[in-house]
């Protein structure tokens, strides 16, 4: 599943694709939205902004498209009316007179006005967005020693959009990584100096990854690495898809568990 840095990237190229110029032609895959292509087309689009792994769409005539990737859905960039070769299914086609804006497998996908937003059950639940410059170290901090999440497993509450949104299962390990902490703790287990680590890396390694393009480990090891021929699979990450490989940090191999359904990677020596 994309993530809040894929989320926010994908966003900046919708946005210089087709913002602020007329949309020549909207499709809607869906039966329940084919009434918006006509009210959509002829206007501008004014914003593209994330939320967490959601994306607004904004318009000229203040109406929004909203969509969620879940596990497969993808953005594509193409000149006008043009597509890409592929097997997915085209969900959503947003065409200017030069580019054209296109998702593909995404099923989660809706027009709203500002009102239907501000209630949105997704959209509303959403805790401070880890990508938004306003969402501070202190800020994730107090939320971290706040009774309502701080007894709580990390591993599962990283994970948790009403606590932190746009992070996702690779952010997760690489943010326990960074911050040294076990998987297994909850706030309440750590000391004030462990929860510190942790809210300055919930909110430097997200912004981290989007700069960089998905680079969550040390941009020098990275680069390295890269220099030697490695695959970007093995210098990209710290821990995230390493299992049973040695840790960049301390050489011990890294173990790969399940904690809430979900895949999770560490480093059993840095983070003991």
């Amino acid at each position: 599943m994309p993530e809040g840095p894929e989320i926010k990237l994908a966003a900046a190229k919708i946005a210089k694709a087709i913002c602020n110029v007329p949309i020549t032609d909207i499709f809607f895959a869906f039966d329940a939205l084919k009434e918006f292509e006509k009210i959509l087309a002829g206007q501008q689009v004014v914003s593209v902004k994330p939320r967490g792994k959601a994306l607004l769409i904004r318009f000229s005539n203040d109406l929004s498209i909203y969509s969620h990737n879940q596990l497969y859905g993808l953005w594509y960039i193409r000149d006008a009316n043009t597509y890409p070769k592929t097997n997915r299914q085209l969900r959503l086609a947003i065409h200017t007179h030069k580019k054209s804006a296109l998702l593909y497998s995404a099923s989660d996908i809706s027009v709203l006005n500002d009102a239907e937003i501000a209630v949105h059950p997704f959209l509303k639940s959403l805790g401070p967005d880890v990508l938004d410059e306003a969402t501070t170290i202190e800020q994730v901090e107090e939320r971290l020693l706040d009774k309502q999440f701080y007894r709580r497993g990390l591993a599962p509450l990283l994970l948790n959009q009403q606590f932190i949104c746009g992070i996702g299962n690779y952010l997760r390990s690489e943010i326990l990584f960074v911050a040294r902490i076990n998987p297994s703790f909850r706030p309440m287990d750590c000391t004030t100096r462990q929860i510190q680590k942790l809210a300055e890396a919930v909110v430097v390694i997200p912004r981290k990854s989007y700069i960089t393009k998905g680079i969550t480990n040390d941009i020098a090891i990275a680069t390295k690495l890269k220099a030697a021929g490695k695959p970007r699979k093995a210098y990209r990450h710290w821990v995230f898809n390493r299992d049973n490989q040695p840790c960049h940090a301390c050489g011990t191999t890294i173990i790969k568990s399940v904690m809430g359904a979900r895949r999770i990677y560490y480093c059993p020596q840095c983070q003991s």
